[in-house]
């Protein structure tokens, strides 16, 4: 029996909106994953794209008929995906992103585990790499990959060997699992997988991240790009509470908020009270001390003092601008938030 007719089929879904830069090379390395074409299901679910990248996919469509192209007139990633398990006829459901590359292998192995584990959904680790080959490109990379930087998320620090954990990137779920736990949440336009991932936890169901299951993500590179992103990843770091009766983030989401808020609370405070002064003070200067060890150990590693500069300024706009975001975020929230705790 060939491996095509013992190979359970998976759907693989793509959300994506004006990808053209990237969607090439992230269909190429789904269709060559050493995964037969027979047993794929690829469905790219675009979101009105305007650059071009309808016509890109639609030279996949024509290469291999695994690919499927849907419209996403909501432009928003968890309607992407809904729409994705509407129609999806895999015994596995794997969501990957158009900003991805896919080591060879990823989905076969997804799958393997598994079915060897149990587990009903399996991801793996995701590495950065910056869209432009720039100082500033790369220290964005190095900071994402370092748990100063990323609050010790464990699929982007990686993981010695398998561990169950509270979520992956992207996911490679078992169709069953949407029948139990529901589909992704539609308000929220950020954070959906993590929320998600909270429902599967609840309904007793398990995650698996595996070290050996990669995939290459390509950052933002340019100050500007970054800043904006992070501060909307900090907004939809609050934001979720709104539209889910689930705890929607883990802590680490939201410690930036609270470094933020502690700063501008103290501050304010001190304007009364003149013995509080210093507090501000005190938390810069300890965070700038643990910006500078953070950034001295990437040095270290990567063996270029010019990092030394640059580290600690992407640091401090990687963790400020995701703070400021989640308070503006809680601020604007507020009211709604406090009516539903009551």
């Amino acid at each position: 029996m060939s491996d095509a007719e013992v190979l359970p089929l998976v759907t693989v879904l793509v959300p994506c909106r004006n990808e053209a830069q990237f969607i090439e090379g992230c269909l190429d390395s789904i269709v060559h994953n050493d995964y037969p074409e027979t047993r794929l299901q690829v469905l790219v679910v675009d979101g009105m794209s305007s650059d071009g990248t309808v016509a890109i996919v639609e030279r996949f469509r024509a290469a291999h008929d695994c690919v499927a192209l849907i419209p996403n007139p909501q432009r928003i990633t968890p309607t992407a995906l809904n729409l994705g398990i509407s129609v999806a006829r895999g015994d596995f459901i794997v969501w990957m992103s158009a900003h991805n590359h896919y080591d060879l292998g990823y989905i076969r192995s997804c799958v393997d585990w598994a079915e060897r584990s149990g587990a009903d959904n399996v991801g793996g680790i995701i590495s950065a790499e910056p869209r432009e080959n720039t100082l500033f490109g790369r220290a964005i990379v190095l900071a994402l990959a370092h748990r100063f930087g990323n609050g010790g998320s464990k699929f982007r620090t990686s993981v010695p060997e398998p561990v169950w954990a509270d979520t992956v990137f992207g996911g490679c779920y078992r169709k069953s699992v949407f029948a139990k736990v529901g589909l992704f949440n539609e308000h929220l336009v950020r954070g959906q997988d993590f929320e998600f991932n909270v429902r599967v936890r609840r309904a007793g169901l398990r995650t698996l991240l595996v070290p050996t299951i990669r995939s290459t993500y390509f950052a933002r590179s340019k100050p500007l790009d970054f800043v904006r992103h992070n501060w909307a990843n900090g907004v939809w770091a609050v934001l979720p509470f709104r539209y889910t009766d689930v705890i929607p983030v883990s802590f680490r989401h939201l410690v930036p908020m609270f470094f933020v808020a502690s700063i501008i609370g103290s501050a304010l405070l001190g304007l009364i009270v003149p013995m509080v002064r210093v507090v501000p003070l005190l938390i810069l200067g300890a965070y700038a001390l643990a910006t500078m060890l953070a950034s001295v150990s990437i040095v270290a590693r990567q063996r270029d003092v010019r990092l030394l500069v640059v580290m600690p300024v992407v640091f401090w706009l990687l963790h400020i601008t995701y703070g400021l975001g989640s308070l503006w975020a809680a601020i604007r929230s507020s009211g709604a938030l406090v009516r539903r705790a009551v």
